[in-house]
């Protein structure tokens, strides 16, 4: 497949590119990647490398994604690229997000995504889910994609980590039906663990609840974020009381392998006092 010129760019002088789509800021070398690892500089030209490469694709319960209070009980097509922007330790897909040299790629185009979700109708699917590496690096292939399946009458879904500039995802936004944000904490120390920061998370799922349906999850870390899901939760029944909120259990993956899951004791802990502040909160992976 071609590759696809990428949005959200700029040039920075001597040949070099500034990619504008994620709060990294990207400055990228001829033939040299973002961190992301899927915009690359070709000839002073940003270009989605990734654009119609899929490494995964299944048809799922809604409820894995997770999304619990939309359209529950059917099914949804996922699908994932390779890539990440995002540096996750604990990382439970880092054979496509972080160590994808070796994976398994197919190419899609959006017509036949589209195809795709539309034959699985008959299997309650009720559309896309972009999922399992991090979307929104792959912003152009989602959005083309996005443009097929609402005209199909289907439902486009996010599962990201919110790390995106405001730009790009409000002009996304307005073909997205449902998005799951995972927020990792509610400081920087936290974030600066990730590679990331707070402030852009926050703001897109600000701009996702005006626009959308939105859900939220955090992975429950021992001794790393527990301490911060009182104040998540309290920010977040500000925005709305409403928003599902899912506790999901850390178990050793990629490089933290040397510790034990969370124990079920700190997930029910952790349950009452998001029911304080919030009404719909859920446990995972217990």
């Amino acid at each position: 497949m071609d590759q696809r010129v990428a949005e959200y760019w700029e040039s920075a002088g001597n040949g070099d590119v500034k990619c504008l789509l994620c709060p990294h800021y990207c400055v990228i070398q001829e033939n040299r990647t973002g961190r992301c690892g899927v915009r690359v500089n070709r000839e002073g030209t940003l270009f989605a490398e990734s654009y119609g490469c899929v490494t995964s694709i299944a048809l799922d319960p809604i409820e894995k994604k997770p999304l619990y209070m939309f359209n529950p009980g059917k099914n949804i097509v996922s699908i994932g690229s390779y890539g990440c922007n995002f540096r996750c330790q604990f990382c439970q897909n880092y054979g496509i997000s972080l160590e994808y040299k070796s994976a398994k790629i197919e190419n899609f185009t959006p017509e036949t995504i589209a195809e795709v979700a539309i034959m699985a109708k008959s299997d309650e699917n009720v559309g896309i889910a972009y999922t399992y590496n991090e979307p929104l690096i792959g912003y152009e292939f989602i959005k083309d994609c996005a443009l097929l399946i609402r005209k199909a009458g289907l439902a486009n879904v996010l599962v990201t980590n919110g790390y995106i500039n405001i730009e790009p995802i409000i002009e996304l936004l307005p073909l997205v039906d449902a998005v799951n944000v995972d927020i990792k904490g509610y400081n920087e120390r936290t974030y600066n663990r990730v590679g990331g920061t707070l402030a852009p998370v926050l703001k897109m799922i600000e701009a996702s609840k005006k626009l959308c349906h939105v859900e939220v999850t955090t992975l429950i870390s021992p001794g790393v974020n527990e301490n911060e899901v009182e104040e998540i939760a309290k920010w977040l029944s500000e925005l709305d009381k409403s928003i599902p909120y899912h506790l999901s259990r850390f178990f050793p993956r990629y490089k933290i392998s040397d510790c034990v899951p969370t124990p079920p004791e700190i997930m029910h802990r952790m349950l009452d006092i998001a029911k304080r502040y919030l009404d719909n909160v859920y446990l995972g992976n217990i």
